[in-house]
Protein backbone atom coordinates (compact mmCIF):
# COMPACT_ATOMS: atom_id res chain seq x y z
CA UNK A 1 0.00 0.00 0.00
CA UNK A 2 1.44 3.34 -1.03
CA UNK A 3 1.73 6.02 1.60
CA UNK A 4 -0.81 8.84 1.48
CA UNK A 5 1.70 11.46 2.55
CA UNK A 6 5.08 12.76 1.37
CA UNK A 7 7.30 10.14 2.94
CA UNK A 8 10.91 10.95 3.84
CA UNK A 9 12.39 7.62 2.72
CA UNK A 10 10.75 7.96 -0.68
CA UNK A 11 12.04 11.54 -0.92
CA UNK A 12 15.60 10.27 -0.35
CA UNK A 13 15.16 7.47 -2.87
CA UNK A 14 14.06 9.97 -5.48
CA UNK A 15 17.12 12.14 -4.76
CA UNK A 16 19.73 9.38 -4.69
CA UNK A 17 18.13 6.48 -6.54
CA UNK A 18 18.40 4.13 -3.57
CA UNK A 19 17.77 3.86 0.16
CA UNK A 20 19.72 6.31 2.31
CA UNK A 21 20.13 5.52 6.00
CA UNK A 22 20.52 8.07 8.79
CA UNK A 23 23.33 7.41 11.24
CA UNK A 24 22.66 8.97 14.65
CA UNK A 25 25.54 10.85 16.27
CA UNK A 26 26.11 11.98 19.83
CA UNK A 27 28.59 14.88 19.55
CA UNK A 28 28.83 15.41 23.30
CA UNK A 29 27.19 18.83 23.29
CA UNK A 30 24.75 20.24 25.82
CA UNK A 31 21.66 22.44 25.76
CA UNK A 32 21.09 25.95 27.17
CA UNK A 33 17.98 24.60 28.82
CA UNK A 34 20.00 22.05 30.78
CA UNK A 35 23.46 23.52 31.42
CA UNK A 36 22.15 26.46 33.46
CA UNK A 37 22.24 29.16 30.79
CA UNK A 38 18.43 29.16 30.60
CA UNK A 39 17.59 26.39 33.03
CA UNK A 40 19.04 23.25 34.58
CA UNK A 41 15.79 21.30 34.37
CA UNK A 42 15.46 20.81 30.62
CA UNK A 43 12.13 20.37 28.86
CA UNK A 44 9.58 18.53 30.99
CA UNK A 45 9.64 15.44 28.74
CA UNK A 46 13.41 15.25 28.19
CA UNK A 47 15.71 13.02 30.23
CA UNK A 48 19.42 13.45 30.88
CA UNK A 49 20.35 11.76 27.58
CA UNK A 50 18.71 14.53 25.52
CA UNK A 51 17.34 12.02 22.97
CA UNK A 52 20.83 10.67 22.54
CA UNK A 53 22.63 7.36 22.70
CA UNK A 54 25.24 8.26 25.30
CA UNK A 55 27.95 7.02 22.91
CA UNK A 56 30.09 10.14 23.36
CA UNK A 57 30.38 9.48 27.10
CA UNK A 58 31.47 5.95 26.26
CA UNK A 59 34.50 7.44 24.51
CA UNK A 60 33.45 6.91 20.90
CA UNK A 61 34.43 9.64 18.45
CA UNK A 62 32.00 10.86 15.80
CA UNK A 63 33.79 8.77 13.16
CA UNK A 64 33.77 5.69 15.40
CA UNK A 65 30.05 6.09 16.10
CA UNK A 66 29.35 6.29 12.37
CA UNK A 67 31.43 3.28 11.46
CA UNK A 68 29.89 1.24 14.30
CA UNK A 69 26.32 2.12 13.33
CA UNK A 70 26.98 1.58 9.63
CA UNK A 71 27.55 -2.12 10.23
CA UNK A 72 24.01 -2.66 11.50
CA UNK A 73 22.48 -0.46 8.80
CA UNK A 74 24.26 -2.30 6.00
CA UNK A 75 23.26 -5.67 7.44
CA UNK A 76 19.61 -4.72 7.97
CA UNK A 77 18.88 -2.51 4.96
CA UNK A 78 21.70 -3.31 2.48
CA UNK A 79 22.09 0.44 2.17
CA UNK A 80 25.14 2.01 0.55
CA UNK A 81 24.57 5.71 1.23
CA UNK A 82 24.28 7.50 4.55
CA UNK A 83 23.27 10.75 6.25
CA UNK A 84 25.04 11.93 9.40
CA UNK A 85 22.37 12.79 11.97
CA UNK A 86 23.52 15.03 14.80
CA UNK A 87 20.70 14.07 17.14
CA UNK A 88 21.64 14.49 20.81
CA UNK A 89 20.90 17.80 22.53
CA UNK A 90 21.44 21.08 20.59
CA UNK A 91 24.04 20.66 17.87
CA UNK A 92 24.62 24.33 17.13
CA UNK A 93 25.12 25.17 20.80
CA UNK A 94 28.87 25.57 20.39
CA UNK A 95 31.36 27.65 18.42
CA UNK A 96 31.54 27.71 14.63
CA UNK A 97 35.05 26.29 14.89
CA UNK A 98 33.84 23.29 16.86
CA UNK A 99 30.86 22.80 14.56
CA UNK A 100 33.18 22.67 11.56
CA UNK A 101 35.31 19.99 13.20
CA UNK A 102 32.17 17.95 13.98
CA UNK A 103 30.73 18.23 10.49
CA UNK A 104 34.03 17.58 8.70
CA UNK A 105 34.68 14.48 10.77
CA UNK A 106 31.22 13.08 10.04
CA UNK A 107 31.27 13.82 6.33
CA UNK A 108 34.75 12.34 5.89
CA UNK A 109 33.20 8.91 6.37
CA UNK A 110 32.82 6.93 3.14
CA UNK A 111 29.46 7.06 1.28
CA UNK A 112 28.15 10.00 3.34
CA UNK A 113 25.80 12.06 1.15
CA UNK A 114 24.71 14.69 3.65
CA UNK A 115 23.86 15.58 7.21
CA UNK A 116 20.95 16.48 9.45
CA UNK A 117 21.52 18.81 12.40
CA UNK A 118 19.11 18.86 15.33
CA UNK A 119 19.00 22.04 17.40
CA UNK A 120 16.88 24.71 19.10
CA UNK A 121 15.73 27.88 17.33
CA UNK A 122 17.48 30.02 19.93
CA UNK A 123 20.86 28.36 19.24
CA UNK A 124 21.41 29.70 15.74
CA UNK A 125 22.79 32.90 14.21
CA UNK A 126 24.06 34.16 10.86
CA UNK A 127 27.71 33.01 11.25
CA UNK A 128 26.59 29.48 12.16
CA UNK A 129 24.22 29.43 9.21
CA UNK A 130 26.99 30.68 6.92
CA UNK A 131 29.04 27.66 7.98
CA UNK A 132 26.17 25.21 7.50
CA UNK A 133 25.33 26.77 4.13
CA UNK A 134 28.90 26.11 2.93
CA UNK A 135 28.20 22.37 3.00
CA UNK A 136 25.13 22.61 0.76
CA UNK A 137 27.31 22.84 -2.37
CA UNK A 138 28.33 19.20 -2.04
CA UNK A 139 25.90 17.63 0.41
CA UNK A 140 22.22 17.38 1.27
CA UNK A 141 21.74 19.43 4.44
CA UNK A 142 18.74 19.51 6.77
CA UNK A 143 18.48 21.68 9.87
CA UNK A 144 15.92 20.46 12.41
CA UNK A 145 14.37 23.01 14.76
CA UNK A 146 12.47 21.86 17.81
CA UNK A 147 9.26 23.90 17.99
CA UNK A 148 6.74 21.40 19.48
CA UNK A 149 3.77 23.83 19.46
CA UNK A 150 2.80 27.24 18.08
CA UNK A 151 1.28 28.18 21.45
CA UNK A 152 3.57 30.12 23.79
CA UNK A 153 1.44 29.08 26.77
CA UNK A 154 2.28 25.45 25.98
CA UNK A 155 5.97 26.19 25.51
CA UNK A 156 6.00 27.74 28.97
CA UNK A 157 4.28 24.69 30.47
CA UNK A 158 6.87 22.32 29.05
CA UNK A 159 9.79 24.59 30.03
CA UNK A 160 11.04 25.10 26.47
CA UNK A 161 12.49 28.51 27.39
CA UNK A 162 12.07 29.88 23.88
CA UNK A 163 9.11 31.46 22.12
CA UNK A 164 7.22 30.80 18.92
CA UNK A 165 8.70 34.08 17.64
CA UNK A 166 12.20 32.67 18.23
CA UNK A 167 11.31 29.77 15.94
CA UNK A 168 10.07 31.95 13.11
CA UNK A 169 13.06 34.26 13.47
CA UNK A 170 15.33 31.22 13.06
CA UNK A 171 13.36 30.06 10.00
CA UNK A 172 13.68 33.50 8.43
CA UNK A 173 17.44 33.50 9.01
CA UNK A 174 17.74 30.01 7.49
CA UNK A 175 15.72 30.66 4.33
CA UNK A 176 17.32 30.99 0.88
CA UNK A 177 20.56 29.27 1.85
CA UNK A 178 19.99 25.84 0.32
CA UNK A 179 19.39 24.45 3.82
CA UNK A 180 16.26 22.32 4.23
CA UNK A 181 14.25 23.16 7.36
CA UNK A 182 12.51 20.45 9.38
CA UNK A 183 10.24 21.27 12.33
CA UNK A 184 9.61 19.02 15.33
CA UNK A 185 6.03 18.96 16.63
CA UNK A 186 4.65 17.06 19.63
CA UNK A 187 1.01 16.01 19.89
CA UNK A 188 -0.60 15.50 23.30
CA UNK A 189 1.21 18.29 25.14
CA UNK A 190 -0.24 19.35 28.52
CA UNK A 191 -3.32 21.55 28.17
CA UNK A 192 -3.61 21.22 24.40
CA UNK A 193 -6.85 20.05 22.81
CA UNK A 194 -7.41 18.96 19.22
CA UNK A 195 -8.04 22.50 17.97
CA UNK A 196 -4.78 23.75 19.46
CA UNK A 197 -2.82 20.90 17.89
CA UNK A 198 -4.39 21.54 14.50
CA UNK A 199 -3.62 25.25 14.84
CA UNK A 200 0.04 24.19 14.87
CA UNK A 201 -0.53 22.34 11.59
CA UNK A 202 -2.30 25.30 10.00
CA UNK A 203 0.44 27.70 11.07
CA UNK A 204 3.23 25.50 9.73
CA UNK A 205 1.31 24.84 6.51
CA UNK A 206 1.85 28.42 5.37
CA UNK A 207 5.43 28.73 6.57
CA UNK A 208 8.51 28.21 4.38
CA UNK A 209 9.58 24.97 6.08
CA UNK A 210 10.45 21.84 4.09
CA UNK A 211 9.66 19.05 6.53
CA UNK A 212 7.90 18.04 9.73
CA UNK A 213 8.51 15.41 12.38
CA UNK A 214 5.37 14.51 14.31
CA UNK A 215 5.95 13.01 17.74
CA UNK A 216 3.71 11.62 20.44
CA UNK A 217 4.27 12.98 23.95
CA UNK A 218 5.15 9.90 25.97
CA UNK A 219 6.40 9.72 29.53
CA UNK A 220 10.04 8.79 30.07
CA UNK A 221 11.52 7.75 33.40
CA UNK A 222 13.32 10.42 35.38
CA UNK A 223 11.68 13.43 33.74
CA UNK A 224 9.51 16.21 35.14
CA UNK A 225 6.69 14.77 33.03
CA UNK A 226 7.18 11.44 34.78
CA UNK A 227 6.55 13.15 38.13
CA UNK A 228 3.48 14.93 36.74
CA UNK A 229 2.11 11.62 35.42
CA UNK A 230 2.68 9.87 38.75
CA UNK A 231 0.78 12.66 40.52
CA UNK A 232 -2.09 12.34 38.05
CA UNK A 233 -1.41 15.78 36.58
CA UNK A 234 -0.82 14.48 33.05
CA UNK A 235 -2.83 11.90 31.10
CA UNK A 236 -1.29 10.70 27.81
CA UNK A 237 -3.29 10.44 24.60
CA UNK A 238 -5.06 7.20 23.77
CA UNK A 239 -3.75 5.41 20.68
CA UNK A 240 -6.85 5.99 18.52
CA UNK A 241 -7.01 9.64 19.55
CA UNK A 242 -3.39 10.08 18.51
CA UNK A 243 -3.90 8.27 15.20
CA UNK A 244 -6.96 10.38 14.34
CA UNK A 245 -5.14 13.60 15.25
CA UNK A 246 -2.12 12.69 13.10
CA UNK A 247 -4.42 12.09 10.14
CA UNK A 248 -6.18 15.43 10.77
CA UNK A 249 -2.75 17.09 11.02
CA UNK A 250 -1.55 15.60 7.73
CA UNK A 251 -4.69 16.70 5.90
CA UNK A 252 -3.86 20.32 6.73
CA UNK A 253 -0.26 20.26 5.49
CA UNK A 254 0.55 20.90 1.80
CA UNK A 255 2.03 17.87 0.06
CA UNK A 256 5.36 19.60 -0.62
CA UNK A 257 6.23 19.32 3.09
CA UNK A 258 8.20 16.12 3.68
CA UNK A 259 6.96 14.05 6.61
CA UNK A 260 10.04 12.69 8.33
CA UNK A 261 8.23 10.99 11.22
CA UNK A 262 4.62 10.33 12.18
CA UNK A 263 5.08 8.99 15.72
CA UNK A 264 7.72 8.57 18.39
CA UNK A 265 9.86 5.49 18.95
CA UNK A 266 10.82 5.43 22.65
CA UNK A 267 13.37 3.19 24.32
CA UNK A 268 11.19 0.51 25.90
CA UNK A 269 13.32 0.38 29.08
CA UNK A 270 12.66 4.10 29.67
CA UNK A 271 8.98 4.26 28.71
CA UNK A 272 6.46 4.85 31.49
CA UNK A 273 3.29 5.70 29.57
CA UNK A 274 1.39 5.20 27.38
CA UNK A 275 2.60 1.64 26.84
CA UNK A 276 1.16 1.57 23.33
CA UNK A 277 3.84 4.13 22.39
CA UNK A 278 6.30 1.23 22.34
CA UNK A 279 4.35 -0.45 19.52
CA UNK A 280 5.64 1.79 16.73
CA UNK A 281 4.72 -0.44 13.81
CA UNK A 282 1.18 -0.94 15.10
CA UNK A 283 0.59 2.82 15.37
CA UNK A 284 2.20 3.40 11.99
CA UNK A 285 -0.12 0.86 10.37
CA UNK A 286 -3.17 2.34 12.10
CA UNK A 287 -2.35 5.76 10.62
CA UNK A 288 -2.02 4.24 7.14
CA UNK A 289 -5.29 2.33 7.53
CA UNK A 290 -7.18 5.35 8.87
CA UNK A 291 -6.11 7.49 5.92
CA UNK A 292 -7.17 4.66 3.62
CA UNK A 293 -10.60 4.33 5.27
CA UNK A 294 -11.11 8.07 5.08
CA UNK A 295 -9.95 8.08 1.45
CA UNK A 296 -7.74 10.90 2.66
CA UNK A 297 -4.19 12.12 2.12
CA UNK A 298 -1.73 14.85 3.05
CA UNK A 299 -3.01 18.22 1.88
CA UNK A 300 -6.63 17.18 1.39
CA UNK A 301 -7.87 20.05 3.56
CA UNK A 302 -4.98 22.45 2.97
CA UNK A 303 -6.11 25.93 2.04
CA UNK A 304 -3.38 28.50 1.31
CA UNK A 305 -3.64 31.62 3.46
Amino acid sequence: MGKRYSDYNNYLRQLFGQRVQKISIDAGLSCPNRDGFLSEKGCTYCNSKGSGSGMFKKGLSIKEQIETNKIGAIKKYKTKKFLAYFQSYSNTYTSCEHMKLMFDEALSSEDMVGMTIGTRPDCIDAPKLDLIESYTKNYLVWLEYGLQSVHDTTLQKINRRHSVKDFFNAVELTMNRGINICTHVILGLPGEDRNMMLKTAKTLADSPINGVKIHLLYVVKGTMLDNMWKRGEYIPMEQKEYVDTVCDFLELLPNNIIIQRITGDPHTDELQAPMWAGRYRETFNMIQNTLEKRDSFQGKKYKPA
